[in-house]
């Protein structure tokens, strides 16, 4: 039994927390947890020195645990996170991978002011605002330790070198609000919005302008001045990072949510992105998407990497998106968690602008548009990228999963890709072809069926393929000429009329038997499992068409015995369907005699 297992489940225990809270504490997955308890996996150093310090060695005293209640321990300095039954009641039911409390409180707050505004021109005034918010509370922090120990506080040098953005007086959000309640505040806002981006060259082109507009209710905009305002912690800065950037990823979710189909042009749901980080674990190497959205690919991966003790350095960020207010809405969303990325100077076309060309990324995550028309193929009929087959004009899915393997690494390339589940079985326009090519050239090494109703944008049934460019590649087992079919059609929770999500325990089970399929020390031992995995050979693939739809290989999940001998339970069930009969028989000479006493024989 490991070191850590042995004290880990009695402390966690003696504090009154689950497993769910743990993790949730710690950015893991409640699975992981459980693995740690049992023996089955070890915690790096960072996530055992911080178990410690919460939890501690004397975890299982009364007397301790009468002297520090369980969750004001582990969440100290914070509002700690609803269990997952205590989100379900306060919900209705309904639960959310961002629902963390006072987000949803100031999501309701925030969307009372809207007023008649449409949800997608309110995103920009109120994410705008929140990422105002942070920069000037980073700054403000800064600015009271320098005060405190006697420096120059307005020396913008002393900001730079721990790249805090400067922000001129008349910027900062203690300025603003002191405003918030005068007409002129949009013209205000603008200014500071124009005067930041001057000060700054990393934010240029990024900020949302035209808060003067007549249309935006200015009573309401100071209003919402105001209720972001009450976002004060008085922490430290990383503190206040954690904070505002779970705000400002809790409210990319519910705008999405709220424009419905237009939703997933920014937003990848979150638990589908943590399936595919979880799935490729991307901890040392260059991370790509060529198709960023609001950058959530990349906030989850950072997260991932923090949880598993790495260090900020230890991955680089390269993303590009096509849609100019999405790619100020990625930069937003990485600055404000301090997140260093290269997005490129502007936002630009992967397939006619490719602004990283020579870029070879060990890691790629992706959710580029489904089954795209317009995407320029005619004019790219002889690009270097087609490597497997030109693809058909009138549809890019082909194009994106080429232009990510052009993309990764030769050496130990590895990729996680959003498509439509017609990209699987596609036959037309030579897709079928380019799909046998890659199969052929041994780069597919996982196909994932997923649930339906995961996305706001769409009810297209998705897939998640994954890529591998050197199967051979330590440190995990040779494994050419396989792929491993893992059909996830029937996981998930419905949280609402149309939304499914996937709980922490559904996600790592995913990613576990992909682990252990490929061999990762650690992950345990695979094994087919009907109905949910199949490890295929290249010559099954060929048999199927190259067809890649995991149901055509993982088959019916084994029916489970019920121990009741066969003769026992057909007499059983005769004897009910007789008396099912002789119901029925009753029923109708009811009927019957009803009809006659009104006159109506049969």
């Amino acid at each position: 039994m490991s070191k850590v297992s042995s004290w880990l489940g009695d402390g966690r225990k003696a504090k009154g927390l689950s497993q769910a809270e743990v993790a949730a504490h710690l950015g893991v997955s409640q699975a992981r947890v459980s693995q740690w308890e049992t023996g089955k996996a070890e915690p790096p150093p960072e996530i055992v020195a911080k178990l410690e310090k919460r939890l501690g060695r004397d975890a299982r005293s009364p007397a301790a645990r009468k002297a520090a209640p369980a969750q004001a321990v582990l969440f100290a300095g914070s509002e700690p996170p609803p269990s997952p039954k205590a989100a379900a009641r306060k919900g209705n039911g309904k639960t959310s991978g961002a629902v963390i409390g006072f987000e949803e409180k100031l999501w309701l707050a925030a969307d009372k002011l809207r007023g008649s505004l449409d949800p997608a021109e309110y995103k920009h005034v109120v994410l705008g605002l929140i990422f105002l918010k942070y920069i000037s509370d980073a700054f403000e922090a800064k600015h009271a330790a320098l005060v405190a120990e006697g420096e120059d506080a307005e020396d913008r040098d002393q900001y730079l070198a721990e790249n805090i953005f400067w922000v001129p007086p008349k910027t900062r959000w203690s300025a603003l609000q002191k405003q918030a309640k005068q007409p002129e505040i949009g013209v205000l806002i603008d200014q500071a919005m124009d005067a930041i981006e001057r000060e700054n060259s990393s934010l240029r082109q990024t900020l949302p302008r035209d808060y003067a507009r007549p249309a935006l209710d200015k009573h309401r905009l100071g209003e919402l001045i105001d209720l972001l305002s009450g976002v004060e912690l008085h922490e430290a800065l990383n503190r206040t990072k954690d904070v505002l950037g779970r705000v400002y990823e809790y409210f990319l979710s519910k705008f999405a949510s709220a424009e419905g189909r237009l939703g997933g042009d920014f937003y990848t749901p979150q638990s589908v992105v943590r399936v595919m980080v979880e799935m490729i674990e991307p901890l040392k190497g260059r991370v790509f998407d060529p198709c960023c959205g609001s950058g959530g690919m990349f906030v989850q991966s950072e997260k991932f990497l923090d949880a598993h003790g790495g260090k900020a350095g230890d991955i680089s960020i390269f993303g590009q998106e096509f849609n100019a207010t999405t790619w100020r809405l990625a930069k937003m969303n990485l600055a404000i968690r301090g997140i260093e990325a290269n997005l490129g100077n502007t936002w630009a076309d992967s397939f006619r602008n490719d602004l990283h060309k020579a870029l070879k990324a060990e890691y790629v995550l992706a959710n580029p548009p489904f089954n795209v028309s317009d995407w320029g193929g005619d004019k790219l009929r002889e690009d270097a990228r087609w490597e497997y087959g030109t693809p058909p004009v009138g549809n890019a899915n082909f194009a994106w999963m080429q232009h990510i393997l052009r993309h990764l690494s030769p050496e130990r390339g590895v990729g996680a890709v959003v498509m439509s589940n017609g990209s699987m079985s596609s036959m037309q326009s030579g897709e079928g072809t380019i799909r046998q090519k890659m199969v052929e050239a041994d780069v597919v090494d996982c196909m994932v069926a997923m649930p339906g109703q995961l996305f706001y944008a769409t009810q297209i049934p998705v897939c998640i393929w994954v890529f591998a460019t050197n199967k051979a590649a330590p440190p995990f087992r040779k494994r050419k000429g396989e792929v491993l079919f893992i059909d996830a059609r029937k996981l998930g929770t419905v949280v609402d009329r149309v939304h499914r999500e996937l709980s922490d325990e559904e996600i790592a089970r995913i990613a576990r038997t992909y682990h252990a399929w490929r061999g990762e020390k650690g992950a345990g031992t695979y094994a087919d499992k009907p109905g949910f995995c199949k490890a295929a050979t290249r010559d099954e693939i060929a048999s199927q068409g190259y067809v890649l739809t995991p149901g055509r290989y993982v088959g019916a999940e084994a029916a489970e015995e019920d121990g009741e001998p066969f003769e026992e339970k057909m007499t059983r069930l005769t004897a009910t369907l007789a008396e099912q009969f002789a119901a029925g028989r009753r029923l109708e000479k009811q009927i019957m005699e009803n009809l006659g006493s009104l006159g109506f024989e049969l």
